[in-house]
């Protein structure tokens, strides 16, 4: 039973991460900095917890927000470029937030020793749900109430004026600029909302790995981000769910038997996916758009029905 809780954590925490480049994704940009942004959260909700004894929730959301904030900051130079040239300068900055932490060492005297990060030795004692009493089922409880939680925000932001701006943006950039949307408000909007959900993701990390290192954020965390909403399809939240479970669950867990094959298999995936449903495995179309789903569509620029919903629809 156990390994079973400890996976649904893994699911519910790999959610969180896919959910954060859902948001990028809807503008059509392909970000490579959700990892950078998740070891931002998992570092600060860290420190704060095991350095200075802060409050559990009040560390993950500081956490949250600084991973939000860095992430505006960086949206307004990054996402004047796009493409492959915006994958470039995500994965440039996704490697220089993650020699930052390898070499950061900043450690103080606590009640039970020394605690924070200790440059290439990584950061551990982040014990806050141990040392507090918190049982393997408790925090899962956490873990998947927050997936429902911003499961249940980014459905809202799907269904306001946001989510129309994003999808425009999305869909044809230069029809959406025509109609009178500001591009750079729409993606560093996408950028900083994303980046604070992966804040939120990277601090539960911290906490329920209880020790952390630069290698825990590499590229390969990133694509495994990018991978799950585009698998899933972004016309349903429920679609990055059923990913994370498919990979994490079935590919990385139900097949360890095969070794490095799992690599293998996990790009073929992707070709099959692709080629045969390029929308994603879940979409409107199969039942499953209520709750989770997307809103239609948006209308074709050029008529006066495509403008209002893209720029006046709330």
């Amino acid at each position: 039973m156990d390994f079973y809780l400890g996976l649904a954590q893994v699911i519910g925490i790999h959610t969180l991460l896919g959910l954060s480049a859902w948001c990028v994704l809807h503008t059509g940009q392909v970000s490579i900095a959700q990892g950078a942004f998740f070891a931002i959260g998992a570092y600060v909700a860290g420190m704060l917890t095991s350095m200075w004894d802060w409050p559990l929730a009040l560390a993950l959301a500081t956490g949250s927000v600084v991973a939000g904030a860095v992430a505006v900051a960086v949206g307004f130079p990054a996402l004047r470029v796009k493409g492959l040239m915006l994958v470039v300068a995500t994965t440039a900055f996704a490697e220089i937030v993650r020699l930052f932490f390898f070499n950061l060492k900043w450690r103080v005297e606590t009640p039970n020793g020394l605690a924070g990060p200790d440059g290439s030795l990584g950061f551990g004692g982040i014990r806050y749900f141990p040392s507090n009493g918190w049982s393997t089922f408790d925090v899962n409880v956490l873990i998947w109430v927050l997936v429902a939680a911003v499961m249940l925000l980014l459905w809202a932001l799907d269904r306001c004026r946001i989510g129309t701006i994003w999808r425009a943006v999305g869909e044809d950039e230069l029809a959406a600029q025509s109609a009178g949307i500001n591009l750079t408000a729409a993606k560093v909007s996408a950028f900083g909302i994303g980046g604070a959900i992966a804040g939120l993701g990277g601090g539960v990390f911290a906490h329920y790995a209880t020790h952390i290192e630069h290698n825990n954020f590499s590229i390969l965390l990133a694509t495994f981000a990018i991978a799950y909403p585009i698998l899933g399809g972004l016309k349903s939240l429920a679609g990055t769910l059923l990913a994370v479970i498919l990979i994490q669950g079935v590919m990385l867990e139900g097949l360890r038997f095969i070794g490095e094959w799992r690599s293998l298999l996990f790009g073929v995936l992707i070709v099959v996916v692709m080629l045969v449903r390029p929308d994603g495995m879940l979409t409107r179309s199969l039942g499953l758009g209520g709750l989770f789903g997307s809103r239609s569509k948006v209308p074709e620029a050029g008529s006066a029905s495509g403008q209002k919903g893209a720029t006046g629809h709330a």
